[in-house]
């Protein structure tokens, strides 16, 4: 539990009247997510209970409110800020466990009246709907057991239809059911059977549809698909605002998942220390918050 003098700090914070902003990131950096839920609940100036009982914040957000807001709502907003950006549906859709993106779509629901799945069939009419419709309805077995000989089976089902080419894989019935259907475990084993099928990784062999090694990337080989995300991120300069959403979004997501793994992937990708690319980059408060979350994967 958050102590009161922290909670006091925050408030003071969030309405605009003044506090020791090295405090405020030391706070906000440190605290676990049963901290972070108490202090939404205790500050009913900022984050509201509709009526669902789900709290939400109702205003744009930032790094700072983006770490302190439930998960299913940052997800919930995350997925409807992008509607027209693929990359981040599948994100959101394929990086999470199964009761995480069910609870980012009960979100949604509260948030915005309506479905994730709705708002995709209205406003998308392109091929990618029919993956992400799959993906973000999923609901993946996430237990221990993976069968290797089925595995195998669609590691070749794969290969043939990546050596045959003769449409968007996108279309390929097949590869759409194995991606939005099977456990993450035995995803991560086909990966590797195809790698022993055709001598190379599978996303290496998805260059020409990104949507498809993307998805592949966040099921399989998440740290990649996120160092990727910060180098292209961290190629603009810091004012650029598109460039600071990509970087929040997922040090802010990862902090308490996978960001070590991530900051290993980077480095080993890139030659680089993710935290002084950030120091490079970065400026001010932003840069000591996100600095203050990638320690944790420490």
């Amino acid at each position: 539990m958050a102590a009161l003098d922290e909670f006091g700090a925050l408030t003071k914070a969030f309405s605009g009247l003044g506090v020791d902003e090295n405090a405020l990131i030391s706070i906000l950096g440190k605290w676990n997510t049963e901290q972070r839920q108490s202090f939404r609940k205790g500050s009913g100036d900022f984050f509201i209970e509709d009526e669902r009982q789900f709290e939400k914040w109702d205003h744009h957000h930032d790094a700072i409110v983006l770490w302190t807001m439930h998960p299913w709502e940052r997800d919930a907003r995350l997925l409807k800020e992008s509607l027209y950006n693929y990359n981040v549906l599948i994100e959101v859709a394929c990086t999470r466990s199964s009761q995480e993106l069910l609870g980012a779509r009960k979100a949604y629901h509260s948030l915005f009246h309506h479905s994730i799945e709705e708002d995709i069939s209205f406003h998308l009419h392109t091929a990618q709907n029919k993956l992400l419709l799959a993906v973000l309805s999923s609901y993946r077995y996430e237990g221990p057991k993976v069968n290797q000989e089925i595995a195998k089976s669609e590691a070749k089902t794969i290969s043939n239809a990546i050596i045959k080419g003769k449409r968007d894989l996108i279309e390929e019935e097949d590869i759409v059911r194995i991606l939005s259907t099977r456990s993450k475990l035995h995803l991560k084993a086909v990966y590797k059977h195809y790698k022993d099928i055709s001598g190379n990784y599978l996303d290496q062999d998805l260059d020409g549809d990104l949507l498809v090694k993307e998805t592949v990337q966040c099921l399989c080989i998440p740290q990649a698909y996120f160092s990727e995300v910060l180098d292209a991120s961290l190629g603009y300069e810091a004012a650029d605002e598109i460039s600071k959403e990509g970087v929040s979004r997922v040090i802010v997501t990862r902090a308490d998942v996978d960001i070590q793994e991530i900051k290993e992937e980077y480095h080993k990708k890139y030659g680089l220390c993710l935290s002084n690319k950030i120091e490079e980059v970065a400026n001010g408060n932003y840069r000591d918050f996100l600095l203050t979350l990638l320690a944790r994967g420490d």
